[in-house]
């Protein structure tokens, strides 16, 4: 069973050898514009182009909580724009995030990773924007990724507190 392991940097560049699956939460709105999409969108476009066509022709695909979209931007470099998020405020039915899919998402990142045999890279997905608790989503990481076997990284961005 692997462990995770919790670097500070940019979950855009990791250092790794071999093939890296970059992971994160997108909402269900088709919104792509704050958060660390930013940071992907800086460092490669077919992401953000992929999930808004995802997204503008979803009454013929799988767009939906839950659902992932791979998209390659380096021969060894894979993006997981995972749906975890519905909508995009807080407000009265509460913060955006949805555990139920990020788990559902992460398992489909789990076998994408098993097959490519890539190593799983992220943020601390869903405690941004989207209002969750780490607390919540870290067992989801380690139930679906690393007690698969599959190594996973955990970035903090920015200076050390």
């Amino acid at each position: 069973m692997s462990e995770i392991s919790y670097v500070r940097g940019d979950a855009t560049a990791p250092s790794v050898k071999g093939v890296k699956m970059i992971a994160h939460v997108c909402n269900d709105l088709g919104g792509w514009g704050k958060g660390f999409v930013l940071a992907v969108s800086r460092r490669w476009p077919q992401p953000e182009a992929a999930y808004r066509a995802w997204h503008r022709d979803r009454a013929s695909n799988d767009f939906g909580l839950g659902a992932v979209q791979f998209v390659q931007v380096e021969p060894y470099v894979w993006v997981a724009n995972m749906i975890g998020q519905h909508g995009m405020r807080t407000g009265s039915k509460g913060v955006p995030v949805r555990y139920e899919a990020i788990g559902t998402a992460l398992g489909r990142v789990a076998e994408r990773a098993a097959e490519l045999e890539a190593s799983v890279h992220l943020p601390r997905i869903g405690c941004g924007l989207a209002g969750g608790k780490w607390s919540r989503v870290e067992p989801l990481i380690s139930d679906r990724l690393a007690r698969r076997g599959i190594p996973v990284t955990v970035y903090d961005h920015g200076d050390a507190a």
